[in-house]
């Protein structure tokens, strides 16, 4: 739906037929489903610009930008003012495709983006997609706010989109407890009198993380802790769930790991959720022993050397 009385979109640039790979800071990957395709198994030609739209919004998760909040706070909202797409292979059932966005153009109150759909190294599909910024009350154009202009700049850059701080509870406990509040307790039905606990204002050794965009929001926590025998514990990470495979946990967690080995710290364990173990396995934790309960939750103790 298009706004009413909004400024005519600039004309722009076809699809971009040349469009590769490294055209793209990042790219969505997915796999055609049985529902995407026809009878020969080739993908539906509409479905593509659902594809490109999946991808749009993981553009503006790779902003760090909870896109809902995010636009309310810039007191407006994206609405599609033209799509256009060029069709150069055909792609079928059960291959993996990965899908680019990025941001060419922004005008007064229109941005441009240009996407495309790879397989492999293959150009299948380019397409282009303008919005207009607006009032959601009125539907009529509004300028593009200066911060969402500086953020796409930026991002097309190459700019880093976040930002760790490290601090005491006293310095970092408002926007730490929304996290963990907003994860823990309302999305995880953790028990609030379970979250903050005696360690978090009265243990000098806690050092508390909390990751921001470039907005000044906060999206991510964690906490580090002494142990005892040159160990440190983590604990409390926490990501908001609209931020999720952004790189905000790990951003956190290697601060707080960076944090532990200037201090001379040797090890760190942590317990994580069952769910969460793939994370951490991933960066370099080992389990260690079987599943227990925790809040509830199945956790397993996991560990890893800092030398």
């Amino acid at each position: 739906m298009s706004p009413q009385g909004q400024e005519r979109a600039p004309a722009g640039s076809a699809p971009n037929q040349a469009a590769t790979r490294g055209t793209f800071r990042q790219l969505h990957r997915l796999r055609v489903r049985w529902a995407e395709v026809d009878l020969q198994g080739i993908v539906f030609n509409g479905h593509f610009l659902l594809y490109l739209d999946t991808a749009v919004a993981d553009y503006w998760r790779a902003l760090a930008l909870p896109y809902v909040e995010s636009m309310q706070g810039f007191g407006g909202d994206l609405y599609v003012r033209k799509s256009t797409l060029e069709y150069h292979a055909s792609a079928r059932y059960d291959e993996q495709l990965d899908i680019g966005i990025r941001s060419v153009r922004i005008g007064s109150s229109s941005m441009q983006f240009e996407g495309a759909v790879f397989r492999q190294d293959t150009l299948l599909v380019a397409g282009e997609l303008v919005y207009v910024f607006a009032d959601p009350a009125t539907q009529k154009s509004k300028p593009v706010p200066a911060d969402l202009r500086a953020l796409l700049q930026g991002y097309e850059a190459g700019e880093a989109m976040h930002t760790v701080r490290t601090g005491s509870w006293q310095t970092l406990a408002a926007d730490a407890r929304a996290i963990r509040d907003e994860v823990f307790v309302q999305e995880q039905g953790i028990a609030a009198e379970l979250d903050v606990d005696a360690a978090d204002a009265t243990d000098a050794s806690c050092l508390h993380a909390v990751a921001y965009n470039r907005i000044g929001m906060a999206l991510a926590t964690g906490r580090l802790q002494a142990a005892g025998s040159g160990a440190v514990k983590l604990g409390r990470m926490a990501v908001r769930q609209a931020l999720r495979g952004a790189g905000l946990g790990s951003a956190v967690l290697d601060a707080l790991l960076a944090a532990a080995r200037e201090r001379g710290d040797a090890e760190a364990m942590l317990n994580a959720p069952r769910s969460a173990a793939g994370f951490f396995s991933r960066r370099g934790f080992t389990q260690q022993g079987p599943a227990f309960d925790e809040a509830g939750t199945p956790h397993v103790a996991m560990r890893r050397s800092l030398r």
